[in-house]
């Protein structure tokens, strides 16, 4: 199903808009960990993504009755994403509690577009466009100096200052690596599911309810120390609540707008949010690499948010192509990324 082209303008700005805020929310996560210290990070992702996934099916409950034959048609891609839900929280809290606040999340949240791309390219054949590649190559660009300059502060800060030994952070980029392909592939499966004519609600609350489920286990069996404190229960609520729950439900109204590979660049901010938090709350050294690579990511952002220039040859909206297709003026020359839908979407 091709989208009219009338619709990609304002709603992919909305959906760029959700998926920034999203990412703030995202960003706080590691920062509020460091405040529950005695809680491992299994439980505190299989509390954050679990109880956050099981809300959402709730809050989405008649939506998912109502378009279950939908949902039962294309059952593979539900489980498809539901294992990536539940495979990206040990991951991604383990790479953070390993390599530190910064690195783990610049890694697994850096690594999440080419992954994107690789699997939008194989799956539904879509071509990238210069903007998206020019955005990505800023920020992959810019994650990767944040995950150096974090890498070598980390080999020679202070005890106590977020020091980590180099083993340990090499342990923990492999994870964020795993995080990264977890996070694209549920990315793709909840907009594979928006693109077939079922609802943000449904999809979302389908994808995160049956993997918040598959956590349940993690939780059950090394979640004891969120009860032990209010500190610690307060942390667990807040992961829940407010970046899990809250940050997914804005994150499937952008995927409603937008292609996987486009949020999840665009989600880019997590780690620039995180980073900065690392610094002013955590404690962790941000070298002057880090705050290049910051800057480097802003320009990623800029490049994949501001409205596109229209080329000079399509004054009138549109440009005929062969076959009696029509396409939004520039797309041929400087396209939005979400203007380009996947082939059969």
């Amino acid at each position: 199903m091709t989208r009219p082209a009338a619709r990609t303008a304002g709603p992919a700005g909305a959906g760029s808009l959700c998926v920034l805020v999203a990412s703030v929310l995202w960003g706080t996560t590691g920062t509020a960990a460091t405040f529950a210290p005695a809680v491992g990070p299994l439980a505190i992702g299989a509390a954050a993504m679990g109880l956050g996934g099981l809300l959402q099916a709730l809050l989405a409950g008649r939506r998912i009755v109502r378009e279950a034959s939908a949902l039962r048609a294309r059952g593979g891609t539900v489980v498809l994403g539901a294992l990536a839900v539940a495979a990206y929280p040990p991951a991604f809290y383990t790479s953070m509690h390993l390599a530190g606040v910064a690195v783990g999340t610049v890694v697994s949240i850096g690594s999440a577009p080419l992954a994107s791309a690789v699997i939008e390219r194989v799956a539904d054949g879509r071509r990238l466009t210069r903007r998206w590649t020019t955005g990505a190559a800023l920020g992959l660009a810019g994650t990767a100096s944040l995950c150096v300059a974090e890498a070598a502060g980390a080999t020679g800060a202070e005890p106590g200052a977020g020091a980590h030994a180099p083993r340990t952070v090499v342990l923990g980029v492999l994870l964020g690596l795993v995080a990264g392909v977890s996070y694209a592939l549920y990315s793709w499966a909840a907009h594979r599911l928006i693109s077939r004519d079922v609802t943000s609600g449904a999809a979302m609350g389908a994808v995160f309810g049956l993997g918040g489920l598959l956590l349940l286990p993690v939780l059950a069996a090394t979640g004891a120390p969120l009860l032990a404190s209010w500190p610690n229960a307060a942390v667990g609520v807040y992961m829940a609540l407010v970046p899990m729950f809250a940050g997914y439900v804005l994150f499937g109204w952008g995927l409603a707008h937008v292609p996987a590979s486009t949020a999840t660049t665009l989600s880019l901010l997590e780690p620039v949010v995180a980073a900065v938090l690392a610094v002013l709350v955590v404690g962790e050294r941000l070298p002057l690499l880090g705050w290049a690579g910051i800057a480097l990511v802003l320009a990623c952002l800029a490049v994949l948010t501001l409205p596109a220039r229209r080329g000079p040859r399509a004054p009138s909206g549109t440009v005929p192509r062969a076959g009696g297709r029509a396409a939004p003026a520039g797309r041929d020359t400087d396209p939005e990324p979400a203007d380009v839908p996947a082939p059969g979407l």
